[in-house]
């Protein structure tokens, strides 16, 4: 069922637990994702950016298909437009149906930063979205952005930040960058300042850039109060290299059949991330109201 990502992220806050937020681009990815949810009962948030809607994953194709895919399962699924900045986009996916709007500020000076963060927080907020800001920066692992602390997330000015903005969730920046770390490098996460971050704005809270983080960043991320973790880099990789397996296997497959693997190999890989975000079982208890052995 598709829901509010404010919905979906509140729940997980209570719970101390994370929603993996994958972004999507065709069919597979999505279908992939959601009936991984489905079978794990766990929440999913499905997410493009507008780099990724004006290339391939084009709005008048996504959100008719994601809306149906979400009607199918009885999990929370929401749909997610991530790193937007654009007014008119915006107001266009909210109005095509999207259930938050992830508006990225984090480029901009910290008090324009507010005053757009809040004008897209009303905009969507009249209509049921929730909206998700950003604090802090989370650059580019190709530039050692994660490692510039003067890019991190200041904890009295969050604070002030939420109050002021009235957003649903924040990104925060602790140490991740978005795309693919050099080979072999793991990147180090500030938990002391995330774990302020909680108890300062306590709400949910979102990494970006968890492609590359490792499961053991991961777990202790959830459990200094990481809420929503964003994957791109490393699903396009699995779904990549499920397609290039399956051809080595059988290099006469057809196109068809590859698609097929692709979609297997991002069901799975979605599936190992619920279990290491605990979000894995979270909504068992959906599948007992509807047969009446609650």
């Amino acid at each position: 069922m598709l829901t509010s990502m404010k919905v979906i992220l509140d729940h997980a806050h209570k719970n101390h637990y994370a929603v993996m937020a994958m972004n999507s681009i065709n069919m597979e990815m999505v279908r992939g994702a959601i009936m991984a949810a489905q079978e794990e009962y766990s929440p999913m948030i499905i997410q493009f950016g507008c780099g990724q809607m004006k290339n391939h994953a084009h709005l008048e194709e996504m959100v008719p298909m994601i809306t149906e895919l979400a009607g199918r399962v009885s999990v929370p699924i929401a749909l997610n437009l991530d790193h937007a900045t654009d007014y008119q986009i915006i107001a266009d996916c909210i109005n095509k149906g999207f259930t938050n709007i992830m508006f990225d500020g984090s480029a901009l000076p910290y008090e324009e930063n507010v005053e757009r963060t809040a004008v897209v927080t009303a905009m969507a907020h009249a209509v049921g979205c929730s909206v998700e800001g950003e604090l802090g920066h989370v650059g580019m692992a190709a530039d050692s952005d994660d490692t510039n602390v003067d890019l991190y997330t200041n904890p009295e000015q969050a604070l002030d930040f939420v109050e002021r903005t009235g957003v649903d969730a924040l990104a925060v920046a602790v140490g991740t960058a978005h795309g693919d770390y050099p080979a072999g490098k793991i990147p180090q996460l500030d938990f002391e300042r995330l774990a302020l971050l909680k108890k300062t704005v306590n709400m949910p809270l979102v990494l970006h850039g968890g492609s590359g983080s490792g499961e053991e960043n991961l777990r202790k991320a959830v459990q200094y109060g990481i809420n929503k973790v964003n994957v791109a880099t490393d699903a396009f990789s699995v779904g990549k290299k499920a397609m290039l397996d399956a051809l080595e296997r059988e290099p006469k497959m057809d196109y068809m059949h590859m698609c097929m693997e692709a979609e297997k190999g991002i069901k799975q890989f979605v599936k190992n991330y619920m279990n290491i975000l605990g979000s894995a079982g979270q909504y068992r208890f959906l599948d007992a109201v509807a047969t009446g052995n609650e």
